[in-house]
């Protein structure tokens, strides 16, 4: 299989056919727990000593074709895939750092993962030193003895700054520490973050992924470029005398994700091994319709300013180039000039949804300084890159003459209303 191209993996890593019936789509094993012919043998699953599925929190045959052809497209060791895309990034986090230890991460994170290591991890003890996404002399002073890893988006949302992988692994590799890539708003088919230095990826499945906003779940690979063995985690540390390269991977699912529950639906996980299949063919199309509407937006008298980063003047060109191969991927924001401004647009769109959600084949917007950072102070959601005036656009399938003409009109409304009054 690692001579298939992208696309053909995508479709048949992980899973060939069913031995038994010769259906060629995975089955959706939709069951809590499985039955074994005596008790030894039961036995010998939980003492390790024979490989079975006992119970669905801690694997499915499903879920695992999923993970399977995951950690393929990601060029990695394994993965494991859990609940949600936050019970993800928990996930790493839980594994690799505990109370009294620290994480370097980037400002421009989502304002969930910032609610998850602020409010949530900072009470187990967690601590958290927020640096610049894109200052790599900033990242290199946070890291302290108790750092137990660096955590960043690859494209922050929604300020769409690009984060330089390989000069962070560079950083990380120096400290013994794991660079850990949230790779959500690229995927796997605009950037191999493997191939860029990156130790650990995660996903949110259910956006790009899936495609049609229908599922939750998360997943997280390791993606074979850390040394285990000199992993700042004693207990990594530890079980890599046992586990070898699958020390971390190990310790997530021993001690992490199988005692806390967040294990994924099997029928989830099916449908996003069907979504999988169509990824690349999906992301074209993403990029393509949010490339044309950020240009057509940047000429617009209308709107104070664009974000993209695949645009001429953004800052990000180089990397876009070097690490996407020129792809901007598919979130856009705007600035409209005031909150009423903003709204007064949202509520004039009649093809795009006003919705929280990203990565899906509808386009969605949403006002992100009322919804997703509404408790954050000016000064932090600023940081972010959410003002008053920010829309964040999700750009989806449709044509993109329809979403040009949406747009316009929608313009038109909220800018003919202030001149009106």
């Amino acid at each position: 299989m690692s001579d298939w191209s992208f696309e053909t993996r995508a479709i048949h890593s992980g899973f060939n056919r069913d031995a038994k019936t010769g259906a060629t789509s995975v089955p959706i094993y939709q069951t809590a727990a499985f039955g074994f012919e005596s008790a030894e043998e039961l036995a010998d699953v939980f003492q390790g000593r024979k490989f079975g599925h006992v119970y669905s929190r801690i694997s499915n045959p499903t879920v695992s074709a999923l993970e399977l052809r995951f950690a393929d497209l990601e060029g990695g060791l394994g993965a494991v895939a859990v609940a949600s895309g936050m019970a993800a990034l928990t996930a790493v986090i839980q594994t690799l750092a505990s109370s009294g230890d620290r994480i370097v991460a980037s400002r421009s994170l989502f304002g969930g993962t910032i609610h998850l290591l602020d409010e949530v991890l900072s009470e187990m003890g967690i601590g958290v030193d927020w640096v610049e996404a894109t200052d790599l002399s900033a990242f290199s002073a946070a890291i302290r003895p108790e750092t137990r890893g660096i955590l960043v988006e690859i494209i922050g949302n929604p300020k769409l700054d690009v984060v330089d992988v390989r000069g962070l692994a560079a950083i990380a590799n120096a400290a013994h520490v794991p660079l850990i890539v949230d790779n959500t708003m690229t995927t796997p088919y605009l950037c191999q973050i493997r191939e860029l230095g990156a130790h650990i990826g995660v996903n949110c499945m259910g956006k790009f992924l899936t495609g049609n906003g229908n599922a939750i779940g998360g997943i997280v690979v390791d993606l074979g470029t850390f040394d285990w063995k000199q992993c700042r985690s004693k207990r990594i540390a530890e079980w890599s005398r046992k586990a070898g390269k699958m020390a971390f991977l190990t310790v997530m699912r021993k001690y992490v994700t199988v005692n806390t529950g967040a294990c994924l639906s099997p029928f989830n996980a099916y449908l996003f091994l069907m979504g999988l299949e169509a990824l690349a063919v999906r992301m074209e199309r993403h990029v393509q319709n949010a490339t044309a509407l950020a240009t057509h937006l940047a000429g617009h008298v209308s709107v104070a300013h664009v974000s993209y980063p695949a645009l001429p003047g953004s800052g990000f060109e180089d990397l876009v180039k070097t690490q996407f191969g020129g792809s901007g991927g598919a979130l856009v924001t705007i600035r409209l000039g005031s909150k009423d401004k903003a709204y007064a647009f949202l509520n004039a769109l009649t093809l795009v949804t006003i919705a929280a959600n990203l990565g899906d084949a509808r386009t969605l917007a949403i006002h992100p300084a009322s919804t997703i950072y509404r408790d954050f102070p000016e000064a932090e959601q600023n940081a972010a890159g959410v003002y008053a005036d920010t829309v964040r656009v999700s750009v989806g399938l449709e044509s993109i003459k329809d979403l040009i003409a949406d747009f316009d009109q929608a313009l038109q409304h909220a800018f003919l209303g202030e001149n009106n009054a």
